[in-house]
């Protein structure tokens, strides 16, 4: 785990014992910290006892600590922890503030962050995996893999500084003060979370923090300028040094993404655009990047090719909880020959009402099948607009039914542009139960997708 003096005979408060809340209180802990820690779950705290003061800091005078570490999922906005923190002017943190805190008692290293609505996790796992097959030391972590507190810190190397690469959502931006990453990256902004925030500029704010907290003469990359992060570009741009704030250049790659059998589509063009900038800026030589994106696995639950059965490819993209995430899943799959092909599971718990983006990819769609409780919504929308519509309800229906349907050459696409709580506890839960359905397939398919039987495989 990471730890740091900076943390010793400190007084810190923990509410939230998930992964990163349980990963901070063993690094503060193990740093010397004196600390409260606090979960509604009784299992969560138990870990804990005799080891620390277990209290709810609602309940406590807060008096003299030094911060308040809560867990990313504790809604700032409505939640009573922000006023009462406030009355005794403890600053609220997340995990990432005490890795920047921690910083100093690192060895030399370079911190990569990348923010965004859609398409970070991709672009952290692009860097990272670069980064390694340049035998460049990295961590990856942040909102993906292990929290970044319950890490072993880089190791002394040969090959100069290591690199921690952390992909950073709105709510850990929230929670951090300090990080000054050498590089950040933000993929896009779309509508996302609203019910954190006031409206969406409130949420846009929150991802410009990121380019607030670096300083000016290091390197800011934007994988697109679609409002609003093209205002976000110009006003980093306008407080930088010339060439420290760029937009990706697409044209540059373009040629060569048909090489990359797990980055299809203008979305994955753009990912790639945007880690290709961040790896060079660390010194990667570009015989170095190309050799390295040919063998990128898709993330599991992101365009995850699951298997293929007589011509036809299962993929799993549960990570699309809306339909800016879901239109580019649809794109990468043009018609051939002028017969659409994808068979599109769509539903869930919806973000938004409409079609959103995906209104400009349904040239694509063969047949939608819906599920969940928005299901009856988009079969609403859809029909009339794609050649058939299929109220399912229940995704095991739904690959039942694409699966009859499709044609070689198909693709049966599960990329839901909802949330998952309407049947399940996250997206991963509702990919692996995706998964679970095609392995039957899978059992009779001749070519099936490591990532089918090894989930961890690209994390």
């Amino acid at each position: 785990m990471i730890t740091s003096a900076a943390f010793a005979n400190k007084r810190y408060a923990i509410l939230g014992l998930a992964r990163s809340g349980a990963a901070a209180a063993e690094a503060l802990l193990a740093s010397g910290a004196q600390i409260t820690v606090w979960d509604r779950q009784d299992v969560a705290r138990t870990a804990f006892e005799g080891r620390c003061d277990i209290a709810d800091p609602l309940e406590m005078d807060l008096t003299g600590f030094d911060g308040l570490v809560v867990s990313p999922g504790v809604p700032l906005n409505t939640h009573p922890i922000t006023a009462h923190a406030a009355k005794y002017d403890v600053p609220i943190i997340g995990d990432i503030e005490l890795f920047a805190l921690a910083r100093p008692d690192l060895l030399p290293h370079k911190v990569v962050g990348i923010t965004g609505t859609n398409g970070k996790s991709t672009c952290v796992a692009l860097v990272h995996h670069i980064l390694e097959m340049a035998g460049i030391p990295t961590v990856l972590g942040g909102n993906i893999g292990e929290p970044i507190m319950g890490q072993e810190p880089l190791a002394p190397n040969d090959q100069g500084d290591g690199v921690y690469v952390l992909e950073l959502s709105s709510y850990q931006i929230d929670l951090t003060q300090s990080l000054d990453c050498d590089v950040t990256g933000l993929t896009n902004v779309t509508p996302d979370h609203l019910d954190r925030y006031d409206d969406f500029a409130a949420y846009a704010a929150s991802k410009a923090r990121l380019f607030s907290m670096q300083s000016v003469e290091r390197l800011a990359v934007f994988g697109s300028l679609t409002e609003p992060a093209g205002d976000i570009f110009e006003a980093v741009k306008a407080v930088r040094p010339t060439g420290r704030a760029l937009a990706v250049n697409l044209n540059y790659l373009r040629s060569l993404q048909s090489g990359w059998p797990s980055l299809q589509g203008p979305h994955n063009l753009e990912n790639v655009a945007l880690a290709v900038a961040i790896v060079e800026e660390l010194g990667v030589k570009p015989a170095q990047w190309q050799h390295a994106l040919p063998r990128f696995h898709s993330l599991p639950h992101r365009m995850e090719s699951v298997c293929e059965e007589d011509g036809v490819l299962f993929i799993n993209d549960s990570k699309a909880t809306n339909t800016a995430s879901t239109a580019p899943a649809l794109a990468a799959f043009p018609p051939v020959e002028d017969r659409a092909r994808v068979h599109w599971i769509v539903g869930g718990l919806a973000k938004e009402d409409g079609l959103g983006e995906c209104d400009g990819q349904l040239g694509n769609v063969a047949a939608a099948y819906t599920v969940g409780e928005a299901g009856p919504r988009f079969a609403e929308l859809l029909d009339g607009r794609v050649p058939a519509v299929e109220r399912c309800e229940l995704i095991s229906e739904a690959v039942s039914r694409a699966r009859e349907a499709s044609k070689p050459g198909d693709v049966v696409l599960f990329s839901p542009a909802c949330a998952s709580f309407d049947q399940f506890r996250d997206y991963e839960k509702r990919g692996e139960h995706f998964r679970q359905l095609v392995g039957v397939i899978a059992e009779r398919a001749q070519d099936c997708s490591p990532a089918f039987f090894d989930t961890d495989e690209a994390a």
